[in-house]
C-alpha cells in the first residue's frame, strides 16, 4: 500500500483490499475508480502478478473468505500469531506485518476489490501458491546477533509538531537541517512539498514547492514529493538552497532514462533555488533545473541530497553535492540488469559540482575524482560515487575522522545495513543483502550462507541487524553536543518500530556491535510507541550540527522531538 511496511502479507491494502466480493457486476466507474485508487495506494508495493514489498495481489479475492478478509484487515496481528498455514508461509517470505487501513472508505475498498477481480478474470491470474515460496524460502531464524543493551537511556522533548499536509500519513517530516545563516533555528521538509523554519518553538512555512512547482507530485507511494534538500555551505553568501522532487510523467525528456521499452512512472528532480535575500525567513527567488531521471515504478526513488559540513572553502570537496537515489524498485519487477553496474544511476550515491559544466547536459559539473569520470565507455554514468544500494536512505559525515561517510541502506526481507561509504565501492545490492547472497531472480527475499571468498567481492556493511530486530534501518548522525553519553556516537534508528541504536565511532572505527538506547520519560523507561501511542513510527533522526542537537521525528505525525537528556 503506500508504505514500506504494508505488507508482509498477500494483502496490503488490497488483501484488506479484498473485502468485498462483488456480487454485483461492477460498472465503468468503478473499475476506473477501483485502478486509480490501486495505483495511489497499493502499487508502490504491490503488483497484480509480481511481488514487490508485499506479495502480488492478482487472485487474492479467491483465496480468503469475505469476513476473514475484513477481520484480517482489523486485526492484521490477530492472524500472524495464529497457527494459519498460509499467513504463516507468507510471514516467513515477507518478514512484515500489515497496519491497518481502516482510514479507506468500504466504498474505495469496493472498488479496489471490483478491479483485482476484474483484472484477475481478464488475465487468468492464479492466487499466491505459498506452498511452493516457502520451498524457497533460504534462511530464516536471527542471522545477526541482536543489538546489545548499551545501558544508557535519553529522555525527549517535543519541540513542535508540524500540520498534516495531505490524506496519507505516510507522507511527511523527512529533513532536518540547521539554519544557514546561524539564527538559531532549525528547517525541516515535509513531502508534501514545504519546507519550515522552526524557531521558539513555533513553525512557519519557508517555501512551497507546490505553489512553484505545478508538476509537484507526492503520492502515489512513499518514494515521491519532496525527497531532500540542503543548503550550499556558502549560503549566507550565494543565497543557494538544493532540494530533491519527484514529478508526473507527462513525456519530458530526462537526462537519464533506465530503459528504453520500460515506460516512466515518474520523474525525479534536482534543483538548484537561489534567495534573492539569504535572509528573508520566507523564500522568493528563482529556480535552476539540474538533473532530471526516469523512475521505473513509485518505489526507492531519490533520498538524501547533501553536502559534506564544516569544510574549508580550499577543501576539494567543497561545494560539491551528494545525492543517493534506490533501485526504483527494479528489482522487484524482475529488471535486475537495469543497475548495478556503471552505465546505471539505479542503486547509486551521486557526486556533482553545482557549478560547473561539463555534465552530459551542461547544467552541472563532473567532479574530476569521481571514480568514472575519466570513463569514456558508452553510457557511463560518471556522475557515480558509489554504487550497490537498494534504497541509500541517508548519508551523513564524521566531522572529526576526516569526514568518514555514513550510508545506511534499508534491506528487502532480512538485512538492514549500515556502510562505510568510499568512492567506487560496490555495496552488492542486488546479489547481496547484508554479508548474505541472494538469487536475485529465483526469490528476492530469501537470503544463503556466502564463502570468505565470495563474501569479499564487494563491500560489506560495517555495521548490520536482521528483520528480527526492525524492518527498516532510519539513518543518522555522530553527536557531538554536551550530552557526555552520547558523545563520539553515530546514532541512528528503525523507521518502523522506533527503536533507537548507535555505534561508537572512534578514529579505528573498530567495534561494529550495535548498541539499543533506552527511551525514558520522566526517569521511566517506555518505547517510542507508548511515548507517541503510534504504531509504525515512520522514524527519522535529524541533527543541528551548528547547535550541536539532535532530534528525533516521528514522520508520521509531524512531531519533531529534542534529546535532551542521556543518562
Amino acid at each position: 500500500m503506500s508504505s514500506r511496511l504494508l505488507l508482509t502479507f498477500a494483502l496490503p491494502a488490497v488483501l484488506a483490499l479484498a473485502i468485498i466480493s462483488c456480487s454485483q457486476q461492477p460498472d465503468d466507474a468503478t473499475l476506473a475508480k477501483g485502478k486509480d485508487l490501486f495505483t495511489k495506494h497499493c502499487m508502490s508495493c504491490h503488483g497484480l502478478q509480481d511481488d514487490g514489498i508485499g506479495p502480488p495481489l492478482g487472485g487474492v479475492t479467491s483465496v480468503l473468505a469475505e469476513k476473514q478478509l475484513i477481520a484480517f484487515i482489523q486485526d492484521p496481528s490477530k492472524y500472524i500469531d495464529s497457527e494459519d498455514v498460509r499467513f504463516s508461509l507468507l510471514k516467513q517470505k515477507y518478514k512484515l506485518v500489515m497496519p491497518p487501513f481502516e482510514w479507506l472508505l468500504e466504498e474505495d475498498i469496493s472498488a479496489i476489490v471490483a478491479y483485482l477481480k476484474q483484472q484477475t478474470e481478464l488475465f487468468d491470474i492464479p492466487p499466491l501458491d505459498v506452498a511452493q515460496q516457502s520451498k524457497e524460502a533460504g534462511l530464516s531464524g536471527q542471522l545477526v546477533s541482536e543489538p546489545q543493551p548499551s545501558g544508557i537511556s535519553i529522555e525527549l522533548e517535543e519541540v513542535v509538531q508540524l500540520p498534516a499536509l495531505g490524506e496519507s500519513s505516510d507522507l511527511g517530516v523527512v529533513t532536518l537541517r540547521s539554519s544557514p545563516v546561524g539564527d538559531g533555528a532549525i528547517f525541516a521538509s515535509d513531502q508534501h512539498g514545504v519546507i519550515y523554519r522552526i524557531k521558539d518553538r513555533k513553525a512557519a512555512v519557508f517555501m512551497n514547492l507546490r505553489n512553484e512547482l505545478p508538476d509537484f507530485q507526492s503520492g502515489p507511494g512513499i518514494a515521491t514529493g519532496l525527497g531532500s534538500f540542503d543548503f550550499h555551505p556558502d549560503f549566507q553568501n550565494n543565497g543557494l538552497v538544493y532540494i530533491s522532487h519527484a514529478e508526473g510523467y507527462k513525456g519530458q525528456p530526462a537526462d537519464y532514462v533506465v530503459s528504453d521499452t520500460l515506460r516512466s512512472v515518474a520523474q525525479w528532480i534536482v534543483g538548484e533555488w537561489k534567495a534573492d535575500n539569504p535572509k528573508d525567513t520566507v523564500f522568493s527567488g528563482s529556480y535552476r533545473e539540474l538533473l532530471r531521471v526516469h523512475a521505473p515504478t513509485f518505489a526507492h526513488g531519490m533520498q538524501d541530497v547533501g553536502f559534506i559540513p564544516g569544510l574549508d572553502k580550499t577543501h576539494p570537496d567543497y561545494g560539491l553535492l551528494y545525492f543517493g537515489y534506490g533501485d526504483g524498485g527494479s528489482n522487484n519487477i524482475h529488471h535486475p540488469e537495469l543497475g548495478h553496474h556503471p552505465q546505471s544511476f539505479l542503486g547509486s550515491i551521486m557526486r556533482i559540482d553545482p557549478a560547473g559544466s561539463n555534465s552530459k547536459n551542461g547544467k552541472y559539473g563532473i567532479p574530476a575524482d569521481n571514480p568514472f569520470a575519466q570513463d569514456t565507455g558508452d553510457g557511463v554514468v560518471r556522475e557515480i560515487y558509489a554504487y550497490g544500494f537498494r534504497n541509500p536512505h541517508r548519508m551523513a559525515w564524521d566531522e572529526a575522522n576526516d569526514h568518514r561517510m555514513f550510508v545506511t541502506d534499508i534491506g528487502e526481507a532480512n538485512i538492514e545495513e549500515l556502510n562505510i561509504v568510499v568512492a567506487g565501492g560496490d555495496y552488492g545490492w542486488p546479489v547481496r543483502e547484508g554479508n548474505y547472497g541472494i538469487n536475485t531472480i529465483k526469490n528476492l527475499k530469501a537470503v544463503y550462507e556466502l564463502s570468505a571468498t565470495d563474501k569479499a567481492l564487494y563491500k560489506g556493511p560495517f555495521a548490520q541487524y536482521d528483520h528480527e530486530t526492525g524492518n527498516a534501518i532510519s539513518g543518522g548522525y555522530v553527536y557531538r553536543g554536551n550530552l557526555e553519553a552520547l558523545k563520539d556516537k553515530y546514532v541512528f534508528g528503525d523507521v518502523v518500530n522506533g527503536k533507537l541504536f548507535f555505534v561508537n565511532n572512534n578514529p579505528q572505527l573498530n567495534d561494529s556491535t550495535i548498541y539499543q538506547l533506552s527511551v525514558a520519560k520522566n526517569g521511566k523507561e517506555t518505547t517510542m510507541r507508548e511515548l507517541t501511542g503510534i504504531k509504525r513510527q515512520h522514524l527519522r533522526i535529524g541533527y543541528d550540527r551548528v547547535e550541536k542537537e539532535m532530534y528525533v521525528i516521528t514522520k508520521v505525525d509531524g512531531r519533531i522531538w529534542k534529546i535532551v537528556r542521556a543518562y
